[in-house]
């Protein structure tokens, strides 16, 4: 009788995804179904993380984090958890073997939110790019790679470049929200109040060379990863050359979008350079 819930577990973390990323959720649609699940199982687990240092502004965040910590130690080792998003992720960290510490990591940074709001130091800024994103694509690489191990040592750096470019970007477009409502500050030695043209040309070469490095693991991946990561790729891409080409004064002022008839067309490239054999 297990499987009614699991199934249960299972569609709440593909909600969760349809729900707060309409661009994640339309990338992973494009995977293969013997692998879409468990991608919707591993961002349910980490958006719920995310959404408990960034969002709950009326409520006990550490008292909040603190129990979904002792949850997800308790689901992790027991294989169940009446959390049903955390039961969706103990199920795909089991059937991947995905390694400890890359979840351990992502909480620290999580963690970090709580109490940190300026990165002031390279190290400091890349320590939590690795907690926040970076393991974020090991775990998704395990998932690709069927958890054959070899195959994961040697495309983990491209996957963590991915992320990394991912998340850079997210910290460039939201600005605003993370300045002005979080009080952060990730990018170090750039003042945001005097946020200039040759400040955020460094940030986007800084995630230009991220994109290149995990273009080269995207072509090695397997066919039913393949079509998915480049499609979100190719968003993030589109995103950074929207940012690229916006005054730094807007996207300080305003959240950049791509709209989704752009989506759509990307889409459509993707799926064609990806049946053409052209990734």
């Amino acid at each position: 009788m297990k499987d009614i819930f699991d199934n249960v577990s299972f569609q709440c973390s593909k909600t969760v995804t349809e729900s707060y990323s309409t661009s994640f959720a339309l990338a992973t649609k494009m995977l293969a179904t013997s692998i879409r699940g468990d991608i919707y199982n591993i961002y349910g687990f980490v958006r719920f993380a995310d959404e408990i240092v960034d969002t709950f502004h009326d409520y006990n965040k550490p008292e909040l984090f603190d129990k979904f910590e002792q949850d997800l130690e308790h689901a992790l080792i027991h294989k169940i958890s009446l959390n049903p998003i955390l039961n969706s992720f103990q199920y795909t960290f089991h059937k991947y073997q995905i390694p400890m510490h890359l979840v351990s990591s992502f909480m620290k940074s999580m963690r970090m939110d709580l109490t940190k709001n300026v990165y002031r130091t390279d190290e400091e800024y890349k320590e939590y790019i690795y907690g926040s994103a970076d393991v974020v694509g090991l775990m998704c690489l395990m998932v690709f790679v069927n958890g054959d191990e070899k195959e994961y040592e040697r495309l983990k750096v491209s996957a963590m470049a991915l992320g990394s470019a991912f998340q850079k970007v997210n910290f460039l477009r939201d600005l605003k929200a993370d300045f002005e409502i979080l009080n952060r500050t990730y990018f170090p030695n750039t003042n945001l109040n005097e946020l200039n043209e040759s400040s955020k040309s460094r940030i986007v070469a800084e995630i230009k060379a991220d994109f290149d490095l995990a273009y080269s693991g995207i072509v090695q991946l397997p066919n039913e990863a393949k079509f998915g990561v480049y499609t979100a790729f190719k968003y993030y891409s589109k995103l950074l050359q929207k940012l690229q080409n916006t005054p730094p004064l807007e996207i300080k002022n305003a959240r950049i979008s791509v709209p989704n008839y752009q989506k759509f067309q990307l889409l459509a490239k993707s799926y064609v350079n990806c049946k053409l054999k052209l990734v």
